[in-house]
């Protein structure tokens, strides 16, 4: 077996948010409480997400969806976009994601979209540290991941542009 084409990692998994520390608990209850101001009406799948920056504030983002597919975006990528442009130059510590699926359930944790994976692993290494990423649906089991790197092991950076 050739160990390069392969790849795995390790996460946290919760059966509930319930024994997450306070501070990650606060984080998830706020990304799953501002899933009610997305604009989701084509999907009706709102996805929240919140952003702790190393100074300890708090940037939450939304999807925003739209008519003209693919004009929407993701709420991480509308909350990296708030971070940066109100606390330029702050890292981002933790992102917290959750999501309400109007038609079903919101009942297992979610990750990012492949441009959110890229956006996210920009970030992390525009930043030159680790981001945390916390997953969890309405209710239901919760993930923790100790970096986005994880989420895209073979992400394409500025690295490769030189």
């Amino acid at each position: 077996m050739d160990p390069r084409k392969y790849s795995s990692f390790e996460y946290l998994s919760y059966p509930d948010s319930s024994a997450l520390s306070s501070e990650d608990l606060h984080l998830l209850q706020e990304a799953r409480e501002v899933t009610a101001q997305a604009y989701a009406p084509y999907s009706k799948f709102n996805v929240g997400a919140v952003i702790r920056l190393s100074n300890g504030l708090l940037v939450r983002g939304t999807n925003q969806e739209n008519a003209s597919f693919p004009a929407g975006i993701c709420a991480e990528r509308v909350a990296l976009s708030a971070a940066s442009s109100l606390q330029p130059g702050v890292a981002v510590d933790t992102i917290a994601i959750s999501y309400h699926n109007l038609n079903g359930s919101s009942d297992t944790p979610i990750s990012p979209c492949g441009i959110c994976r890229q956006s996210l692993s920009e970030q992390e290494n525009r930043q030159h540290q680790p981001i945390r990423l916390i997953m969890g649906g309405q209710t239901g089991p919760v993930y923790i991941i100790q970096t986005t790197r994880h989420l895209l092991p073979f992400g394409f950076s500025s690295e490769d542009m030189k």
